[in-house]
């Protein structure tokens, strides 16, 4: 326990020692119970190597002697207005700072005015917080003007083996993952997980998996250019040795047919990234049943409360009967600054009204048309999904059949 000297932030711009504090970070990331895979260090450094550009770096630290007790990993951008953002994005599916547990008043409270020091003439914006999350201390205690807006749609569900996920569906539903589970038995599909010495090989063989399913079809471009796999590179590798990160191989007749990579912290895990063979699909395998099924025995052995879908509401992860969790986006400034945090705010509020509206109008348009063909209206299926990586995660359904 930290003993009671007053705590002051300190504001890191050097990117050499953002690499040196990896020791320190790490400690405090094993003390944030909140904290999700991507407020680790080795992600976020990783991230800074292969996106971060030179002069804009801004870690506001809260040190108690040698040990870290808060850290918020922020880069400075000015177009098109001057803001702090997170580190991370658009990669990572949430962001957060770091608070130690064990003293988070004090280190709350120091933080807050480290970022408030930090800030000067820029918005804080800090966009895909999962409730609950560290931040949410941050903006509590917040003397300047705030805004908190909602942003993309999350799917959970409970950290526990296949058996047990089964008992949230109906019951002809259930029986049919479980032929996908037996027809996956059959055709001879083994799981390995690989150790951390083999990540870079997995990690390649995933990639070029991945550009296969997708070849002559619509990808994200990001996944496909060397930057993105040199992160993975560097950040899963040190990531599994800690066991924050599983990649597994997915062998058929003694050939890798697909390469999956989850992500984990002490009480949430998820399916980040994941290439299969197409002859997967051509020998009738699940693919989505698979990687769940292989995600939940990770989580089943673990602490981990979560096993999240991350970010979107494809149809394929609605078929499990997931809790729905909407990330928020917390804005925060200074008084000089409230005009750009109304500004953008406003155009915030602006895009959920046009989305809602698009909605509304797709989905009278297609009552429309099975009223005009005699159709019984289709069950609600809540929000749309989230426009990032949904072609690959759509993938994960297969053909659901």
């Amino acid at each position: 326990m930290a003993d009671r000297r007053t705590l002051c932030a300190e504001l890191c711009t050097d990117e050499g020692e953002f690499g040196e504090l990896a020791g320190a970070w790490d400690r405090l990331y094993r003390r944030c119970g909140t904290a999700t895979p991507f407020q680790a260090h080795a992600w976020l450094h990783s991230w800074w190597l292969s996106y971060g550009r030179p002069g804009r770096l801004r870690l506001v630290l809260v040190r108690d002697g040698d040990e870290l007790r808060a850290v918020a990993p922020l880069m400075l951008v000015r177009r098109p207005l001057p803001c702090l953002l997170p580190l991370g994005q658009p990669i990572s599916d949430f962001a957060d700072v770091l608070v130690d547990d064990e003293d988070a008043d004090r280190a709350s409270a120091a933080l807050a005015e480290g970022l408030s020091a930090a800030a000067r003439t820029a918005l804080i914006d800090f966009r895909e917080v999962r409730p609950g999350a560290a931040v949410e201390r941050i903006y509590e205690r917040w003397r300047g003007p705030r805004r908190k807006v909602a942003d993309s749609v999350c799917l959970e569900l409970p950290a526990q083996p296949m058996d047990e996920l089964l008992k949230r569906l109906p019951g002809s539903r259930a029986q049919r993952v479980r032929a996908k589970l037996r027809k996956l038995g059959d055709l001879g599909i083994e799981p390995r997980a690989v150790g951390h010495d083999e990540v870079g090989p997995a990690l390649r063989t995933m990639l070029d998996l991945h550009r296969l399913q997708w070849q002559d079809r619509k990808v994200t471009t990001e996944h496909m250019r060397p930057r993105f796999s040199e992160h993975l590179a560097r950040s899963v590798g040190p990531m599994v040795r800690s066991g924050d990160a599983v990649v597994t191989e997915f062998r058929l007749d003694g050939d890798v047919m697909a390469v999956d990579v989850t992500l984990l912290s002490r009480r949430l895990a998820g399916g980040y990234l994941y290439g299969a063979h197409p002859r997967l699909r051509e020998r009738k395998a699940d693919v989505a049943t698979m990687l769940l099924n292989s995600s939940a025995a990770h989580v089943a052995a673990g602490a981990q409360q979560v096993l999240s879908l991350l970010r979107g509401a494809e149809p394929y992860k609605l078929r499990w009967r997931p809790d729905t969790v909407v990330n928020q986006r917390l804005l925060l400034a200074r008084r000089r600054t409230a005009p750009i945090l109304s500004a953008v705010a406003c155009d915030a509020a602006a895009r959920e009204r046009g989305k809602e509206l698009v909605r509304s109008w797709r989905e009278r348009a297609a009552e429309r048309e099975r009223g005009e063909q005699g159709e019984r209206p289709a069950p609600e299926r809540g929000r749309p999904r989230d426009g990032r990586r949904d072609e690959e995660r759509r993938e994960r359904g297969g053909d659901g059949r």
